[in-house]
């Protein structure tokens, strides 16, 4: 009898500490990626606004442009991809900064 009490509270603990585990588990990566994707949308739209206020080739553009890349660069190393608001994708590929014709 003893021994039997004995194995169900080796069960309750471990039942216990299998939900602590399930419950402190992070959050799902698409909530996480979706963070990374507003923050990207949020600096392009920055850089669209200085660009259309100040000029292509403006410091304000140039500021934000740096901002989008930080952004772009922060997903990467989290996820080893960036959210590409212009085709509304996620891109696996680091060639934000390839030049003409990429974003």
């Amino acid at each position: 009898m003893i021994r039997r009490l004995g194995k169900t509270a080796v069960a309750a603990i471990a039942m216990g500490a299998l939900f602590l585990f399930v419950a402190a588990a992070p959050p799902a990566r698409a909530d996480d990626h979706s963070k990374c994707q507003h923050a990207i949308e949020k600096a392009e739209a920055n850089l669209d606004k200085a660009i259309h206020d100040h000029g292509e080739h403006s410091p304000q553009a140039d500021g934000r442009r740096r901002d989008l890349n930080t952004e772009r660069q922060h997903c990467w190393d989290q996820y080893h991809g960036w959210w590409n608001g212009k085709d509304h994708r996620w891109e696996t590929e680091h060639n934000w900064d390839a030049g003409p014709g990429h974003p």
